[in-house]
């Protein structure tokens, strides 16, 4: 059977994550400029699936679809900074369940019910009981930050205290990991650990990153990407534009960048050691991947929450000695929502009847590859509520295929004639039917998940109150909650009335 290791025992799992690390700029994938050895390394002792996409590239959404196996139109995590409803069946519930011991490690992002505020314990800790969705073991983690040092940097255990990082909070994470594997490995009983590590996401100031890494970029060149644009994207949202001062700024964003994910690869190193001297290596799946990437102005965006390649395409490196190929490469379409019922396989246990996503395990054994693409979404802006930027999109071995719901603008790319996304074929005759045969594909998914384009709104007033998701996709609760204006502050009044002026003046120059 697929889930047994050595001795016929079922594997433990480490599943790594890191925010906003895009695929690109990885050694093993082909940048000269990135020093990540250990994961290169990794690269070599794993299988590669470099079809992996961030299904929703957005932080929160990813989460709730990880653990759930569904996509944000049943989750309704459309936008940051909202609760999630644990009401549904989750990863760690099935290993609970299952007899595994299952733990958690950083960044969670899917309880605060507040738009900032994110210091706040009441919008930080995630306390015991069914909000950590099954994580019932060990659970050092906190809502929402990626300020690494000082008083910024801390997480929460079984309380509201906050237990503040002695140093970079990245390393003192992994030192959780290191020492939660140590207690784990003697228990006797296979286990599951979740270590979510927040580089290298924004703020990339050099006062948030180790200075010895920053300095292995000290005399390095970082050009702007051969598809950047020097307009901002007419679709993009408030967190996905770029001022003439940022612009300015990319080249050393990129340095810090790439500074965070050299310190994130030798935690990644430090990891691995671990697994290999508590012997742990034959018993354990190892994977190793990002919520999403980022855009450093290509197309005229930064950030995530868009199709383009640099927002979705992450690293999925799955190791497991002597059950999947060490060096191997499978060109299967992993999404999101395939994770979960995917790895639940490979170990042997349940999926949940309401997952969504679809299990790639036998592909990945070497059996036949049936995954023809992937359903990935934008919902509304990244963390406040309004309508104008709800996108859809199917990604196969070749071509991304999108749409817009406002004006419904179709965009079609040959990723591999075409590498950058430079040249939209959707409105050339000659790709008329390949834009049509992808289409009719990305709807047949869409209409099994029950998603139907909403606007963001839709999901505001018909499923949310006070920032908090009161319903899910086959929940029997009420839809008809009211409109809470108290939380239309100043804020977000300015945001969408400058957001629609934006796009009005935006059609008008078409």
């Amino acid at each position: 059977m697929a889930g047994k290791g050595k001795g016929g025992a079922r594997p433990n799992l480490v599943y790594v994550f890191a925010d906003q690390l895009r695929l690109q700029s990885l050694g093993y994938a082909g940048d000269e400029r990135a020093r990540t050895p250990n994961i290169d390394a990794l690269r070599s002792e794993s299988l590669d699936l470099p079809n992996a996409v961030s299904g929703h590239p957005v932080c929160a959404p990813y989460r709730a679809s990880l653990l759930t196996g569904k996509y944000t139109t049943s989750t309704g995590m459309v936008i940051n900074e909202i609760r999630l409803n644990p009401g549904h069946r989750c990863f760690a519930h099935v290993l609970g369940d299952s007899g595994y011991e299952a733990e958690y490690i950083g960044k969670w992002h899917m309880y605060a019910n507040r738009l900032g505020d994110h210091y706040n314990p009441a919008n930080s800790f995630i306390p015991p009981g069914p909000d950590r969705l099954g994580f019932d073991g060990f659970f050092a983690a906190y809502n929402f930050h990626h300020e690494y040092y000082g008083k910024k940097a801390y997480y929460h255990l079984d309380s509201p205290e906050k237990r503040y990082c002695r140093k970079y909070e990245p390393d003192e994470q992994t030192d959780l990991a290191i020492e939660r594997l140590g207690v784990l490995s003697g228990k006797g009983k296979p286990f599951a650990l979740f270590l979510s590590l927040g580089v290298p996401h924004d703020p990339w100031t050099k006062d948030n990153v180790p200075p010895e890494c920053l300095d292995r970029f000290k005399d390095m060149d970082f050009p702007l990407p051969g598809n950047y644009l020097p307009e901002n994207d007419p679709m993009a949202d408030k967190w996905a534009t770029l001022s003439p001062a940022e612009r300015m700024d990319l080249p050393e964003w990129m340095r810090v960048y790439y500074a965070m994910v050299a310190s994130l690869d030798d935690n990644v190193g430090r990891l691995v050691k671990a697994i290999h001297d508590l012997g742990l290596e034959d018993d354990t799946i190892l994977v190793f991947t990002s919520d999403h990437g980022e855009m450093f102005g290509s197309h005229g965006r930064r950030a995530k929450n868009i199709f383009y390649e640099e927002a979705v395409r992450v690293p999925f490196l799955m190791r497991w000695k002597g059950r999947l190929a060490a060096g191997g490469r499978s060109e299967v379409c992993l999404n999101s929502v395939d994770i979960m019922p995917t790895l639940l396989s490979l170990m042997d246990l349940p999926i949940p009847e309401a997952v969504e996503g679809h299990d790639l395990s036998p592909a990945l054994l070497g059996g036949e590859d049936r995954e023809e693409g992937s359903l990935m979404m934008g919902t509304g802006p990244t963390a406040v509520f309004g309508d104008g930027n709800e996108w859809r999109a199917w990604r196969t071995k070749r071509h991304t295929y999108a749409v817009y719901k406002d004006g419904g603008a179709e965009l079609l790319f040959d990723n591999q004639e075409d590498p950058l996304q430079l040249r939209n074929l959707a409105g050339l005759p000659e790709y008329r039917e390949v834009a049509d045969s992808l289409n009719a594909a990305m709807l047949v998914r869409m209409e099994a998940i029950g998603d139907r384009f909403e606007y963001n709104s839709y999901y505001r007033k018909n499923w949310i109150s006070r920032r908090v998701i009161r319903k899910t996709a086959g929940m029997n609760q009420d839809l008809r909650l009211r409109w809470r204006f108290p939380e239309f502050n100043s804020y977000q009044f300015r945001y969408f009335f400058w957001n629609g002026l934006r796009r009005l003046k935006a059609r008008l120059g078409r």
